[in-house]
């Protein structure tokens, strides 16, 4: 996994953990802050923001209480997600009209998902879950992928990259963009875990394209309402492809067949969520889920082609 998406998940935990204050150990209000000297009026400094408590006790102590915080969550991630799943259009309308502090934060939300489905993707077998970008048929009809092909299989789909031809706006071959795409298309089929490798390191990155893509659906189709705003449709997609990241994190994760059935839950769940926020009628609803549907498959299909495109150029 690239580590931008790991040290932005990692950062956003912090978030998550919290110290539990112990009672006996608090600064009675009035007492100079040891940072700045300003009068504590409770807990926290509210000149520098740092926590009125004496340290001084064992070291045994501070280490206990230090692994005892680490690992406590933080109480909004068992009252966020529940409602993310039950509750879509109720948890956006609260973070819109300001009540935002049982929340987790969208954002940080939406990164610890990320890092999620790209650690069950990684963890789940390629047996139940194939890597179906490049495949052949061998003799006995059964699917293989690129790392399961004998030298011989490699060879004949090594061959086959030679019919591939590339046109850029005219009806003649591109003979430079044609040469450039089948050169790295044999290499990726003479080095298929490197390229999936590149895939997945980029795969994260790309992913994030999917904020911005729902942003702008969703700006479209409510363009001519004067009462929401693009922040409005940003929140709304964090909660959204949060949801749709949990639910594929779970479809990989269960067997092959439940884990297609699970993925019907999405269309229930963007219309309930739709309806919640924007109280739109149920046509109005079904109406805007169609055009959000076909304006994320176009844009998904730009995605994977980008990505493609740059695993691709990886392999130079």
């Amino acid at each position: 996994m690239s580590h931008e998406l790991d040290t932005a998940a990692a950062g956003s935990l912090g978030g998550f953990l919290r110290w539990r204050r112990r009672s006996g150990h608090e600064l009675p209000p009035g007492t100079p802050c040891a940072n700045c000297a300003t009068p504590l009026a409770g807990p926290w400094c509210h000149q520098c923001g740092q926590l009125g408590e004496d340290f001084h006790r064992s070291a045994l102590k501070l280490v206990a209480e230090a692994f005892e915080g680490l690992f406590h969550f933080d109480g909004r991630l068992w009252t966020t997600l529940p409602r993310l799943v039950r509750d879509p259009g109720g948890l956006t309308r609260d973070y819109l009209t300001g009540h935002r502090a049982p929340q987790i934060p969208p954002l940080r939300m939406f990164l610890v998902v990320l890092l999620v489905v790209f650690m069950v993707g990684s963890l789940t077998p390629k047996h139940v879950h194939p890597v179906n970008l490049a495949s052949v048929n061998s003799k006995d009809g059964q699917t293989k992928s690129l790392s399961e092909l004998n030298p011989a299989e490699r060879e004949k789909i090594k061959a086959a990259t030679a019919n591939v031809h590339v046109k850029l706006g005219s009806d003649k071959d591109d003979v430079a963009a044609t040469n450039w795409l089948q050169q790295r298309l044999q290499r990726a089929i003479d080095d298929p875990e490197r390229f999936y490798l590149v895939l997945e390191t980029w795969g994260e990155r790309f992913a994030f394209l999917m904020l911005p893509l729902s942003t702008l659906l969703m700006s479209i189709a409510f363009f001519w309402r004067r009462d929401v705003f693009i922040f409005d449709h940003v929140i709304f997609s964090l909660h959204s492809l949060c949801f749709l990241g949990l639910l594929v994190s779970v479809s990989m994760a269960a067997p092959y067949d439940l884990g297609q059935f699970v993925l019907l839950a999405a269309p229930v769940h963007l219309f309930l969520h739709l309806r919640g926020v924007y109280r739109t009628s149920v046509f109005g609803t079904l109406a805007r889920m169609a055009f959000l549907f076909a304006g994320s498959l176009i844009g998904v299909v730009l995605i994977i082609l980008g990505l493609v495109a740059v695993g691709l150029n990886a392999m130079g």
